[in-house]
């Protein structure tokens, strides 16, 4: 089990390196002059543009300034932004718990919905059900998540006035954040109604960003619990006369869940990938919308360090993921 560890720390040395050097790149081949924007719709002389693009170090060759990047980064220095003057990894701890929280209740919705449907699907192959839950999860898939939450806003908020439009919580309610978890933090202020408030608040982000990892969840843990229904282990303990419930649930289901928990892992990327435009569309102040403002207003240090951390919580998901297959499968651990 060590061995394996190693091996995957090893492989993360050079997607490090890799992801450093996209999110060093990817700014800068944006077309736009962030000292321009900073001065809005003032007039600014030459002589001043060329001082402050020094003070910035981006008069500097691009190997220079990205091995200077490189450097502070393996610091603990994501940068300063140039529009806020606040450090990057301190907007970032502020603004994240909000993504998370929106990306746990997605994951969480997604896996409780995805894999029951599946392994149903699975057993009921080729009836009703099963060829209603792969249309519904291909129709899922296959839509996009800017037009699925606009219809919900204009339906459920818009006609029905069910749910909020955008936000984390009333106006009605404030309190002091402890957690960053609106849910957690509403309980904690005693205030009534008002964890009611942020659940309301919650519910249209998470149903739009758990769409895509529910309908993946769900085919592909049809299709891995189709190959393991068809292994000779499972025909005998139906021959020995054991409960479905114990040949699907123990038998079964136990050794096809390390394609779905991969799966499960590769959909955090997903979700923090849709929790860009999600946020967006329900004006959710957490790091996608952070992120997409930074791009517009050329923020190098915020896009390089937020992509940056973004890609390190997602290694961190994939490390966890390939450890928990030695909890499933203990032939892994050798």
């Amino acid at each position: 089990m060590l061995r394996f560890l190693i091996g995957r720390l090893a492989v993360l040395i050079p997607t490090f390196l890799g992801v450093t050097l996209i999110a060093f790149s990817f700014i800068r081949m944006l077309p736009g002059d962030p000292v321009m924007l900073l001065s809005g719709e003032r007039v600014m002389a030459p002589e001043r543009h060329a001082q402050i693009m020094h003070d910035l170090g981006f008069d500097r060759p691009m190997y220079i300034q990205y091995f200077d990047y490189l450097g502070k980064v393996l610091q603990g220095d994501f940068g300063t932004s140039i529009v806020t003057k606040r450090p990057v990894l301190g907007d970032f701890g502020a603004l994240f718990p909000a993504t998370l929280e929106l990306s746990l209740c997605a994951i969480l919705l997604a896996v409780c919905l995805g894999v029951p449907a599946g392994v149903f699907a699975a057993v009921k192959r080729g009836t009703w059900f099963d060829q209603s839950v792969m249309g519904v999860a291909l129709v899922g898939y296959s839509m996009p998540i800017f037009w699925w939450g606009l219809l919900l806003i204009i339906f459920f908020s818009g006609y029905l006035g069910w749910t909020p439009v955008s936000g984390r919580i009333s106006l009605m309610y404030f309190f002091k954040p402890v957690t960053g978890f609106m849910l957690i933090d509403s309980l904690l202020s005693g205030q009534a109604g008002a964890f009611r408030s942020a659940v309301s608040y919650l519910i249209l982000p998470t149903i739009v960003l758990a769409t895509i990892p529910l309908a993946v969840i769900a085919r592909q843990t049809r299709s891995a619990m189709l190959e393991v229904l068809g292994e000779d282990y499972v025909r005998t303990a139906r021959s020995k006369g054991l409960k479905p419930l114990r040949v699907v649930g123990v038998h079964a289901l136990r050794n096809a869940m390390i394609p779905v928990v991969t799966t499960i892992g590769l959909q955090i990327g997903v979700l923090l990938a849709g929790a860009i435009l999600t946020e967006t569309i329900f004006s959710w102040p957490g790091i996608g919308k952070w992120m997409v403002d930074s791009v517009f207003k050329r923020d190098y240090a915020v896009v390089q360090g937020g992509l940056l951390l973004i890609a390190g919580i997602i290694m961190l998901v994939n490390l966890i993921v390939d450890i928990t297959y030695g909890f499933i499968n203990p032939r892994i651990r050798y």
